[in-house]
This record gives C-alpha cells, structure tokens and sequence, in this order.
C-alpha cells in the first residue's frame, strides 16, 4: 500500500519512482528512510569531470579528464585468472592515454574504434605511457553528451552511485519545493544565497564544482543562523524581560574590597573588573563568561563580585561541579575573609544532616551572605532571602542547556560563568553564544612557567631521581595516571597499583598518598588537607586534580600516559605545579603514539599558551571531543563544522543580532518559518519563551 502522506518529504523513499522496497532496504541502512532524508544526504566531495587537460599538461596523481580518439581495443587474461581490459585514446598530436579496467564488464562492448571517449582518472606513467585505473569513461559521440560534475556520496554495500543519484534526482523532482525555506529573502539576498530548492539541485546536480560547495554553504549558513538567532533570542530575553537588583560599586566598596587583596590584581584582571562592575549597576541580569589561562587569576575575580553583591546587601553563591573545587575555593575565601565580616557557609554534600538543615534556615533567614557548594546550591530545599549573584565555575562542566534550566531563585540574580579552561572562539561563539566574554591571558608578576618534556620509559629512573632529590628538600609532586584501578582491557598504569607500587620502592623514605575520584568525599578531603599541610610528599592521583587544586609548594609533576589526555586538559594538570614562585616541572611519559597524540606532546612542550593550545586541541581532536557539544544542549550540528566553518559561524552571528534586534519575538511574517525552525531545534533546550 502507498505512503499517502500529504507531506511528501515526510513519505517513504520506496515509493519513489525508480526505487522499491530492495532498494529503501539499502537506503535505511544509511538512515535514509524519507524523501527528505534523501534529499538530505549530501555528497561529502565533487569529482570534477568538466577539468579536461590536454595530453601534454597531463599531472600525475590528480583527478582530472582527457578527451581522444579509441585507436585500441585489448583484452586478456592474466597468469592469476584476473581479466584485464585496456582502452587507449589518442590525441591529434598522437600522443595517447591508456584506460585499465581489472575484472570488469564496464567497457565491453561500450566502445569502438574510432569513438571519441573521456576518460575521467588519477593518471600515473607506467613504462612509457600515461595509464588511468577503472577511470570514469564518458562517450562523446552524442552532440547531447557533456561532461559533468560528480557528486560522491557516502555509500553502503550493493548501491551504486548511478542508483542513488537517480533516486535523489527522483526525489528532487518531487519534494524540492516543499523544503521550507528559513532564510529571510533580505538576508539570503545580502548573503548572495540561492532558494532553498535551488540549492538542493546545485548541492545534488552542480554544473561547476563552486557551484555545488556554495549550495552546502547556504545550508551550513542555515543550520548556523537557527543557532546564533536561537541564542540571541535567549540573550536578549534574559536582558529585556528579566530584571536584577542593582549593585552598584562605589569608591568606598572598591578600596574596602582590594584591601583585601595580598597583591595588585594585574590589568588584564582589572580590565574584567570594569566590566563586570559596568553589568553589576545594570537591573539587567549580568550574563557573562570570565575565562582564563590557567593560573591567570579568575578566581580573584570572582571574589571581587561576590563581594560587591554582599556590600549591596544581597546573597551571593559560588557554584563548582565537585566537592573537592568547592573546598578548594572555600580555602581561598577564608583567606581573603579572614578578619572580614562576611557571613560565610560552605554547603557541600558532605555535611551532617543538622549542620546542613541549620545552615539552610541562615541562608533562607538572610543570615548568610556568602555561600560556596556545588550544584546542590540551587537544588529543592534551598532558598534564599535576597539573591543578587551567582558564579558558576568550571562551566564548560555543564552549558548552556543548564544555564537555560538554572531555577529562579527569586528575583532573577546576576550570573558570572567562568572556566580556566581557555574556549576556542568557535566554541565561544556557539557554546557559549549568549554571554559577554571577559578573558584573562596575562599572568600574575613573578608567575613561572613550567618545564615540560616528553619522555619515554627510558628516562623514567633519572626522573625519579629528580624527584627524590628535590622532595629531599621540602618540594612536593604529583604522579597522574589515566585510572584509578588495573584494567583487564587497557594496557595502562593505574593510580592504585602504582601507589602501592612506589611507597613500598622507589619512594619508600617519602610519604606517599593516593587520591582519585573513587574515594570518598571526606576521603578527599583529608587527602588534600594532608598534601597542603605538607604531611605528604607525593600525591598519586588520577585527573581529579586537573581544576582547582592550588598547593605553591607543589612543583613536580608526572603524567603516565600522556597520549591519552587531550591537549586542554594536559594544561589544566601542568597548572597544579604553576602555583608558586619557584618554577615547575612536568614530565609527560608516553610510548610509541598515534600521529595525533605525537603533535598534541609536542605542542603541549613547546607553548604555555592556554588559549594557542585550545585552539590546537579543538583542531586536532575535533570540537565535539574538545567539550561536548552535545552535553551544553546543541545536538548534533548536521551540515557544518565549527571549526572549518568558522567564518560562516561568525557571519551567522551578526545576522542574528541584527535579525532580533529588529524583531525579538520573529513575530514578523518574513520570520515565521526561521521562528518555526528556532523552536523546533532549541525552543526546550534553550527555554525560549520569548518566542515560544
């Protein structure tokens, strides 16, 4: 029985003409299961047949045509049962090009002497002539007959090109038109795009291979601007139907505040300040994203907003995604508050119940000014009496989709995102697409940085040695493993059996620890709080430690199996040993590595530059390995790449400010198939009532 669906995008491909039922069977199995999936498998490349070379100009190597004349015919068996047939086209001036088919029927009894035939192949010179492997042929014959651009197209196993093309052609005849078109005509005029259909046909049937990629452009461009509009829309909601107390800074406030300070905060860091003041004063809520290299001082930031809020009388609440950031920035705190009277809770899962029950009525009776915990801070059950800021640290931990979701805590509070994990702008245009951005690259005076090597076992007992010789005089290090116990799977060391391992041998005079996530919250803890104390001289962890953890006198670092850490967060461990005066050192121990794992150490050894290393993380990797873009809420992009396709991202970006700067809600007619896109693709994940 027919699909009789009314929308024929939405109807099944086996009723296409030319297709049926084996045919959709093969198509399912590259999740093409609709005439719009079909009309949605794009090519991943063009052949382009139309580069006709002349014989002389012939390159070897490079896809390219040659037109002649069949002046030989020749097929044979070979010693080992294989067919081989061989076609060869000569020009006017006799020079000639040789076509070899092994095994294949293609060309029998498709030519004849004295044709004129293109062949379309990577040459390569063989004894004393040109020769194309199965290339492409094409008879000329035909006054009708020309050369072509083709589309190749990811495949599966029995489906031919010359099959699916004809099936897309099918379906482009049929459902071409009832593709909606979501461009704005101004801005698909500004941006030089063809319509929707039309560029279906150019992506799918290009007579020139520029004209097949600006084709994919448009729907890159597409896919992008649902995104940038989707994002400015939450943005500019947040700022117009939202209002926020204002703190406002005063001469006093900021002199009282930078007492507290055992150092001048550097410019980049006042550069930050200023801006975050700036949004303090507004009634708008402040949405901004502080990020930093590692050790650039982001956190002297922070404290410098929840203080201003808890001078204007407001609660204020310092967010980190684990127990062990929360006590670390907890520490912090009360070093900077130590003769302060700020009132000052830290709520963590690891409190008692009647600890954690009264702490919860001072916050909801305005007893408490200032709170540090993770994400159980916003959780049922706790209330705040007046809220003016929230700082959420390591944000790239959870995005934008729990940004979205963050319950209101009254009335709507400032909010400062920040990440010592510095983002590559692709990602802070996307990600993080609804924040202003306040970066801080410069380190505090006197900052050292860090020797880093790359070794192999080899070198492993003369590393120990300097390890040794150095704990001898009061430094202490840390040993990173990928794993907390031993793997049946994976051939790597583990934090609990090289524990066991060293405190028993090579650093038997020294006292050893062991932390890793497994543990304990109150584990931890008292783990940390003897390393700090210096009751110990060597910590062997797993990446538990990569954010937060801030002991000066820790100067040594090992990293067994560095090829399977990611540049960003080979970083992030190198910055436990950056914290004091005196200069670090990171050892990395890798053995024989993929390419890629070979460019990530020497990259990793040959900069200190978080932001230049992010960048070369994002490009090595991938943004989809770098932070997970699926986790911030924004799905799978299907067309574009926020990397390659950085420049249509940035493009789509200002067309979308300029868009809903002109029409917040897309309530215009023009917009009502771009607001109907934005809503189906993010309208839950991103909580855009403003249009909704």
């Amino acid at each position: 029985m027919a699909d009789i669906g009314t929308n024929p995008l939405e109807q099944s491909v086996q009723f296409l003409k030319g297709v049926g039922p084996a045919r959709a069977e093969l198509l399912a199995k590259l999740d093409i299961r609709t005439v719009g999936d079909l009309l949605f498998h794009f090519p991943r490349s063009y052949d382009d047949l139309t580069d006709v070379r002349p014989m002389d100009k012939i390159e070897a190597g490079a896809l390219q045509t040659v037109q002649g004349e069949v002046v030989e015919i020749d097929g044979k068996e070979l010693p080992d049962g294989r067919r081989i047939t061989s076609v060869v086209i000569s020009d006017p001036q006799g020079k000639c090009v040789a076509g070899i088919w092994f095994n294949s029927l293609l060309v029998v009894g498709k030519v004849r002497y004295g044709q004129q035939v293109a062949f379309s192949g990577k040459p390569k010179w063989y004894r004393d002539h040109w020769q194309m492997n199965h290339p492409r042929f094409q008879v000329l014959d035909d006054d009708e007959a020309k050369l072509e651009v083709v589309p190749v197209y990811p495949l599966t196993e029995g489906l031919r090109p010359e099959h699916l093309r004809a099936s897309i052609r099918a379906a482009l005849t049929k459902a071409a038109d009832a593709v909606s078109e979501n461009l704005p005509a101004p801005v698909r005029i500004k941006r030089e795009y063809p319509a929707v259909s039309q560029a279906l046909w150019h992506v799918h049937f290009p007579e020139t291979v520029p004209q097949g990629l600006q084709g994919r452009r448009r729907f890159i461009y597409d896919e992008f601007l649902v995104l940038q509009v989707a994002l400015a829309v939450r943005r500019r909601s947040v700022r117009d139907l939202q209002q926020a107390p204002r703190l406002v800074t005063t001469p006093a406030i900021d002199a009282h505040i930078r007492k507290l300070y055992p150092f001048r905060l550097t410019a980049d860091q006042d550069r930050a300040v200023a801006s975050i003041v700036k949004d303090l004063a507004s009634d708008r809520p402040m949405q901004r994203l502080l990020q930093a290299d590692v050790g650039a001082g982001k956190t002297a930031v922070a404290v410098y907003a929840l203080l201003v809020a808890v001078a204007n009388k407001h609660q204020a609440i310092l967010m980190a995604p684990t127990e062990v950031l929360a006590q670390q920035h907890w520490q912090t705190l009360e070093q900077y508050l130590a003769n302060s009277r700020v009132r000052r809770a830290l709520l963590t899962g690891s409190l008692a119940p009647k600890e954690r029950e009264r702490t919860l009525n001072e916050i909801k009776a305005g007893e408490i000014d200032l709170v540090v915990g993770t994400q159980a801070l916003i959780q049922d059950g706790v209330e705040f009496a007046n809220l003016g800021l929230v700082v959420i640290d390591e944000q790239h931990k959870f995005g934008v989709t729990q940004r979205a979701r963050v319950k209101k805590l009254g009335v709507d509070p400032h909010y400062l995102v920040m990440t010592a994990t510095p983002i590559p702008r692709t990602i802070a245009l996307s990600v993080f697409g609804d924040l202003d951005t306040s970066t801080i690259k410069q380190l505090p005076p006197g900052r050292q940085r860090v020797l880093t090597r790359w070794h192999d076992e080899s070198q492993r007992e003369r590393i120990y040695q300097r390890f040794r010789e150095e704990m001898k005089k009061g430094r202490q290090g840390y040993i990173v493993c990928p794993l907390v116990d031993e793997s049946e799977t994976l051939d790597l060391t583990a934090a609990t059996e090289l524990y066991e391992i060293l405190r028993a041998g090579t650093f038997k005079d020294f006292r050893v620890g062991l932390l890793h996530g497994r543990l304990s919250d109150d584990q931890k803890q008292q783990v940390m709080n003897d390393f700090r104390a210096r009751n110990l001289d060597l910590l062997i962890t797993t990446v538990v430690i990569e954010v937060g953890v801030d002991v000066p006198n820790a100067t040594l670092m090992i990293i067994e199996h560095a090829d399977r850490f990611g540049l960003s967060q080979l970083h992030q461990l190198r910055g436990r040993v950056t914290r004091g005066a005196v200069a670090g050192e990171c050892y990395l121990f890798a053995g024989l590595t993929t390419e890629e794992a070979r460019l990530r150490l020497r990259a990793i050894c040959r900069t200190s530059d978080g932001f230049a290393l992010a960048e070369e993380d994002a490009r090595l990797r991938g943004l989809g390995e770098f932070f997970g873009t699926r986790q911030h809420g924004l799905g799978d992009l299907r067309f574009g790449d926020l990397l390659q396709d950085f420049e249509l991202l940035d493009m789509a970006r200002s067309d979308a400010i300029e868009l809903v700067a002109a029409d917040a809600s897309l309530r215009q007619p023009e917009h009502a198939a771009l607001r109907q896109a934005v809503l189906a693709r993010y309208g839950h994940t991103l909580d855009l009532a403003a249009i909704g």
